[in-house]
């Protein structure tokens, strides 16, 4: 058998920690999203708080991005207004390009801030004891909708490097999968953080520990699908340095698995138990999210 290994033929991109956190609450948003319309979905409504929660979580997280975006390519607000509006005399109009990953993911972020807002005013009007800005049976289709785009925010970006020729993101196939894995798994942890001293959402505490548990066993199984595809392909050297990243990245996916582990009791504070250990909520949250933010560094950074 002969080995062949992969050859790359670009310059590194040289990436600053602006991308690294465009992709971070790219995924929070995306993430977060999709678990306020799984909420609402639920069908039981003591999960409608932490639902109008997620959707409010969204709106930050996804405003941020393209000012992110825009400071990582030093580009001006004007050009980022011309990746999307051609003003070209003679040839203006919208500048959408399906062929090209950029435009696709610009306009993608676009078409998911409409959903986002959307649902972000309605939830907040909802909380002010107020009718919402929806009926609530076509907010279900409205979420559903925007769900579908926020699968595509969260996984998007391990998509976008993914197509590149780039050493080590283009020698797997397992970014797109473990960036919306890693999404979800970190969202569920905001929301579990965010709504533990609320009463009226804390039923939803444990559905929430529970999702984050079944989202940390997919992203276990795909960095492990990411080590062994890059291995294979011969650029597993390049992820040395950055060994402690991956191992902070695994601790946040373990304290996820263990605080979602079988026969745990919720308590009011937010906090469990398992075999007689005590787990706080607060601790395995920001464990869960500092995880979210290292598997990231550790794939952009070992691949400049």
């Amino acid at each position: 058998m002969i080995y062949l290994e992969a050859e790359h033929f670009v310059r590194a991109p040289e990436w600053t920690w602006y991308i690294l956190f465009y992709f971070f609450f790219a995924g929070l948003a995306g993430g977060a999203y999709v678990l306020g319309s799984l909420l609402r979905l639920s069908g039981d409504a003591r999960d409608e708080p932490a639902a109008r929660v997620a959707f409010l979580v969204s709106l930050p997280a996804t405003l941020i991005c393209p000012i992110l975006l825009t400071a990582d390519l030093n580009a001006s607000w004007m050009r980022f207004w011309h990746m999307m509006v051609n003003t070209t005399p003679g040839d203006a109009g919208l500048n959408f390009k399906y062929w090209s990953p950029m435009s696709v993911g610009v306009w993608g972020l676009l078409l998911f801030g409409f959903f986002v807002g959307i649902s972000a005013l309605d939830a907040w009007l909802r909380n002010r004891g107020s009718f919402g800005l929806l009926p609530m049976a076509v907010n279900r289709v409205f979420n559903v909708l925007g769900s579908l785009v926020g699968i595509f925010i969260a996984s998007y970006t391990g998509v976008l490097i993914s197509v590149s020729n780039q050493p080590v993101w283009s020698d797997t196939w397992a970014l797109g999968g473990l960036f919306l894995a890693s999404g979800l798994s970190g969202a569920a942890a905001l929301l579990a953080l965010l709504i533990r001293n609320r009463p009226e959402a804390s039923f939803s505490l444990g559905r929430l520990h529970q999702a984050d548990g079944y989202f940390s066993a997919l992203e276990l199984a795909l960095i492990v699908v990411f080590f062994i595809t890059v291995g294979a392909a011969g650029s597993l050297s390049r992820e040395v340095p950055w060994l402690p990243l991956w191992a902070l990245a695994v601790v946040g996916v373990a304290a996820s698995l263990v605080e979602a582990r079988g026969h745990m009791r919720m308590r009011p504070s937010g906090s469990g138990t398992v075999a007689g250990i005590r787990l706080d909520t607060v601790v395995v949250s920001l464990l869960a999210l500092i995880g979210v933010l290292a598997l990231r560094a550790a794939v952009i950074f070992s691949a400049q």
